[in-house]
């Protein structure tokens, strides 16, 4: 349960072996291969961009013909389809996928084709919508709209920017020039807008022009040589053929989705060949032999020699690490799950410890405090664990999963020590149905006196004992906290830092642990109260003599240890987020009695059941839904802020090996 010490490693191959070695080492995923943008002294680079280019081009074909496919054709899957895991394949089956991929890649090429032919038409279908719609207003003239006149005429078909009358137009084409001479017709007028053919003599077509203009006069956008009418019947007759084109072509692109996981195990075929060709890039190559460098964990540098040996002629080199060799951590079963939420925040640095077990069990135990509902751990624990056995998730799902599964079983042992299944459920419907109340026991001395007991003893009641529970909590807090701290110490120690372990670290712990002795006494005896005292000062006096060792002369030394103690205000700054604690718990269990008040209102008759029924259902699950995601949040910012800052630095690289990065299929692992 810690981080793998990491090995640098140096592979030196014969460059005939190079296809099947990277193979080999891609399958295993136990190398990460080191990327250099420039070779070294005596050796070049093989350029692979253009079959890399090849292979990423076929993999963005390919999504975007499983997009067009979706759209026409939706893949039929339910609500939890996210949870369900990369399908398996026998290694054998990819010299299959590959011998196809050339064919597949056609039938992509084709469904593209179809789907851009459905997109030209579409844009199309829009012009010829906006031109028919320009076309509306002349539907009822009967001659050509780019018709401009005859041998003895000037003809002007176009639009005004206001509604005319026709003796209105008559009068202020003749305001404009009254020598002209014209007949005119009004076809169509709409709001602010005047459709008018215009007809002059040919010996008045300027003057007519500059009249016309002058009222502003525009002739169509798209003047056309046939009546409008007859070239509104042809658009229609085009928007029919192009709807059937279309048509057509979603219906011979539903016909391929029966192709649709041979496309995708094609994409994840090629996915692996650019990251191998990319790989290739980097790597140093002479005549005869190529170099890979990389890192390897420790306990595989053996798997790795053999893998090697095994596949190719080759020498390979181990070395130590230096500090800037990548993370990766090893943990049993109980602590694997939190390791997403390590990473969230940040893989351990240089000189952090794997923290790993500790938030585990803290997430685990805050995260079940918060949300603090058997019913509700219950329903989390059977969830996940269908949802592991049904879906068969990949191995990332699976570890959220069983994450939320233990904090399942935290909260159902919370909700057990609260009293709490789904709120006061089972007093809520005993009085409904009977019209009494549950007596509920509140010691085990009286146990046998509670006839009608329905739940277990609450051994805490949140809302009548919410400053025992705010002392608890704040008690977890001080455990968390100090658990921080003696990993700081741990980390000094192992770098021989004994001052920063005893001065800066043990002696802080040993004070709060002074307080809390204090605190303690004050509810118990007075002598606890004189030892956590005793200890307080003692600590605090080798603070005040230790923590200015950094500064100079004796005034600064004692200046600096005075201050350092009013770090103190920051302890208790932390303590108190642990109240979070308390508040989230009581919030969990206060609205889940809020639904149940109200899922009971309408009495025993067939509508109030089925009122009862729907409001405890739907109330439940938006209160599982708020609370949990609660949970969830503060939990980590109790991890992240209060137990991370008293010694994880963070800023480690994860360790990312060379792998078969795949998003629809996996291979089957050796037995």
């Amino acid at each position: 349960m810690a981080k793998l010490k990491m090995k640098t490693v140096r592979i030196i191959a014969l460059r005939q072996d190079r296809k099947r070695l990277l193979e080999h080492l891609q399958d295993s995923g136990l190398v990460q291969i080191t990327k250099s943008e420039k070779s070294r002294e005596g050796f070049k680079r093989v350029n692979m961009s253009p079959q890399m280019q090849v292979f990423e081009r076929n993999v963005e074909l390919t999504e975007r013909t499983l997009k067009i496919l979706d759209d026409i054709s939706p893949e039929k899957a339910g609500m939890l389809a996210s949870f369900k895991g990369r399908r398996v394949v026998d290694p054998d089956d990819i010299g299959v996928i590959a011998a196809n991929a050339q064919e597949v890649i056609e039938t992509c090429t084709r469904i593209a084709g179809l789907d851009k032919q459905c997109s030209d038409n579409d844009a199309e279908q829009l012009r010829i919508k906006t031109q028919l719609a320009q076309l509306e207003a002349w539907n009822t003239l009967d001659i050509p709209l780019n018709c401009t006149g005859t041998k003895s005429t000037a003809v002007f078909i176009g639009t005004l920017p206001e509604v005319y009358s026709e003796q209105r137009l008559k009068q202020a084409l003749a305001a404009e020039n009254p020598a002209l001479e014209f007949a005119l017709e009004i076809v169509h007028t709409e709001a602010n807008t005047t459709n008018v053919v215009v007809i002059a003599p040919i010996s008045q077509k300027t003057m007519a022009d500059d009249a016309l203009r002058a009222l502003g006069f525009a002739r169509p956008m798209s003047p056309t040589h046939k009546i409008p009418k007859e070239k509104a019947e042809r658009l229609r007759a085009k928007s029919r053929q192009l709807t059937e084109e279309n048509e057509q072509a979603k219906k011979e692109i539903a016909g391929y989705t029966e192709m649709r996981e041979r496309i995708k195990e094609t994409q994840d075929y090629f996915r692996f060949r650019a990251d191998k060709y990319n790989v290739i890039n980097h790597l140093d190559h002479t005549k005869h032999v190529f170099v890979i460098e990389g890192y390897v964990p420790e306990e595989d540098c053996e798997t790795l020699e053999a893998l090697c040996s095994r596949v190719a002629t080759c020498a390979v080199e181990f070395g130590e690490a230096g500090d800037d060799a990548p993370v990766k951590l090893k943990n049993n079963k109980f602590a694997e799950p939190a390791q997403g939420i390590l990473t969230m925040y940040s893989p351990p640095g240089k000189t952090d410890i794997d923290p790993t077990p500790l938030l585990a069990f803290f997430f685990y135990f805050f995260f079940g405090m918060m949300f603090s509902d058997a019913g509700y751990g219950i329903l989390m624990i059977i969830a996940t664990g269908l949802m592991i056995k049904i879906f068969k998730p990949d191995k990332k799902m699976r570890n959220n999963l069983k994450l939320f599964q233990y904090c399942g079983i935290s909260t159902t042992i919370w909700g057990l020590v609260f009293g709490s299944f789904f709120g006061d459920a089972p007093a809520a419907i005993y009085n409904m149905f009977t019209g009494s109340d549950v007596v509920m026991a509140h010691s085990i001395s009286n146990m046998n006196d509670t006839t009608r007991a329905l739940m277990p003893m609450p051994v805490i009641d949140p809302q009548k004992d919410a400053l025992t529970l705010m002392i608890i909590s704040i008690a977890f807090g001080l455990v968390h906290i100090l658990v921080g701290m003696g990993c700081k110490f741990v980390i000094c120690w192992k770098q021989k830092d004994y001052a920063g372990a005893f001065f800066d670290t043990g002696l802080w712990m040993l004070m709060l642990i002074g307080f809390a002795v204090l605190a303690a006494g004050l509810i118990t005896t007075p002598v606890l109260v004189t030892v956590g005292a005793v200890i307080a000062i003692a600590c605090a006096v080798g603070l005040v003599l230790t923590q200015g060792r950094g500064k100079k002369g004796i005034v600064g030394k004692a200046i600096g240890g005075v201050a350092s103690l009013y770090d103190i205000t920051s302890y208790i700054s932390d303590l108190l987020s642990y109240s979070r604690l308390l508040a989230l718990g009581l919030t969990t269990g206060v609205m889940a009695q809020v639904f149940n008040m109200l899922s009971t209102m309408m009495g025993t008759n067939v509508l109030g059941i089925v009122f009862m029924i729907l409001i405890f259902i739907i109330g439940h699950l938006i209160n599982i839904g708020l609370n949990a995601l609660g949970a969830y949040v503060h939990t980590m910012r109790l991890q992240y802020v209060e137990m991370f800052s008293k010694f994880y630095e963070g800023g480690g690289k994860e360790f990312e090996p060379f792998t078969l990065n795949s998003k629809y299929i996996k291979l089957q692992e050796d037995k």
